[in-house]
């Protein structure tokens, strides 16, 4: 094999680059306007089939070795959020209230630096890599839209890669899971509607606050008791708006929340149940209850025999790193929406420094990571596809 460490360490300048760049001009979803024509001319240079406006600024180049083998979908999310970045990074944002607080700006700067490698390595492998650089992964449907405007066509994938660096852990960690890895996921709003009063006459009105505090209490029922001890779901209940004045009972409450799991026939007694509490506790108090559910992203599942190949591969490239084989984490993912349809691996290259300040988590206004991860990412990403298209 390649000492693709060695190359990718070699090619760090370019890569701490490109990072940096997309760290100072951010960019939302569907919004990625400088980001996506940057790797489009990345990609261009190297001379690669790219089409651009996929989902609107989605950008796939296609990799041909032009010798007869399977195809890969290499996935590489480019998005920011909506986060005001707290950072006296000489690359922090220049973009007011927008930030990569998730890693994707490192994840772009591995996915051209993957591309390049492959390039250079063309003779070694045989069949094609298709290289997806996907907007609006943050809940904004980025996959499923490209799903829907033919990205797993022409060709169809064989298989798939993702990865994402993890600042849940410090560098020198790996985590390769076979099966669930990530979670599916819902959000849901609930009204509770009773009848509004004076809090100094409460036998007069119909409390929708109290239905609400039953009805959260109930909810952690379905974990504790509807959910096999050996499965897992995540019911949250994460806000709640409920009257202003102290002395009016108000009429309405309305409760916001996620709910996540692995296993399908678990989602199916989630919800059930969720509606059930949520309708029967609330008439019980008096109240009316309205449910409103939407499906985020179905769970990620990892291929065994594809995720064993990236096991192995990642023994080879770092004896000394910690390699975890057990490591899913409920957060969700619309990779999923592609690994749905096309078998694959998402894998997680720890990003975290402690002793340099570089731990804060995801989504976090102090966000920032170890850059070293940048370079492991890629080495490993161009190690695997080459072993499995050449399998």
């Amino acid at each position: 094999m390649n000492n693709f460490i060695t190359e990718s360490n070699l090619m760090f300048d370019f890569t701490q680059k490109l990072r940096r760049d997309f760290h100072q001009h951010p960019e939302l979803g569907f919004q990625e306007v400088r980001t996506s024509s940057i790797v489009a001319q990345e990609l261009s240079d190297l001379g690669l089939d790219v089409r651009t406006g996929i989902a609107e600024t989605g950008v796939v180049a296609l990799l041909d070795s032009k010798k007869n083998g399977p195809t890969a979908l290499l996935r590489f999310d480019m998005d920011a959020l909506p986060i005001q970045e707290q950072s006296d990074a000489p690359y922090a944002s220049l973009n007011p209230g927008v930030m990569h607080a998730c890693g994707h700006d490192g994840h772009t700067a591995i996915g051209l630096t993957v591309a390049k490698l492959l390039h250079k390595h063309i003779a070694s492998f045989r069949g094609k890599v298709k290289l997806v650089f996907q907007p609006a992964e943050e809940g904004l449907g980025g996959a499923e839209r490209m799903v829907a405007e033919g990205v797993l066509k022409n060709p169809r994938p064989d298989f798939t890669l993702t990865l994402h660096l993890w600042n849940d852990k410090q560098l020198g960690w790996l985590g390769i899971t076979p099966g669930p890895v990530m979670a599916a996921s819902e959000i849901f709003n609930v009204k509770i509607t009773g009848k509004g009063g004076h809090g100094a006459a409460p036998h007069l009105a119909v409390d929708p606050l109290l239905a609400s505090a039953q009805v959260i209490s109930a909810l952690q029922s379905i974990v504790a008791r509807d959910v096999p001890p050996l499965q897992t779901a995540v019911v949250s209940v994460t806000a709640i708006q409920c009257g202003e004045a102290f002395n009016v009972i108000p009429s309405e409450a309305q409760l916001k929340g996620t709910i996540r799991t692995f296993d399908s026939d678990v989602r199916n007694t989630v919800l059930t149940r969720f509606n059930d509490i949520v309708t029967n506790v609330s008439t019980g108090m008096g109240c009316k209850s309205e449910v409103e559910l939407q499906s985020i992203t179905p769970a990620v599942i990892n291929d065994p025999s594809i995720t064993e190949s990236v096991q192995n591969i990642a023994e080879e490239l770092f004896p000394d790193d910690t390699i975890d084989n057990n490591a899913p984490t409920m957060g969700s993912e619309d990779m999923a929406f592609m690994m749905q349809e096309i078998p694959g691996c998402y894998f997680f290259i720890g990003s975290a420094n402690s002793n340099a300040g570089l731990d804060a988590s995801h989504h976090n206004p102090k966000f920032d990571f170890d850059e070293r991860a940048l370079p492991k990412g890629a080495a490993l990403m161009t190690a695997a596809v080459i072993k499995l298209l050449n399998k």
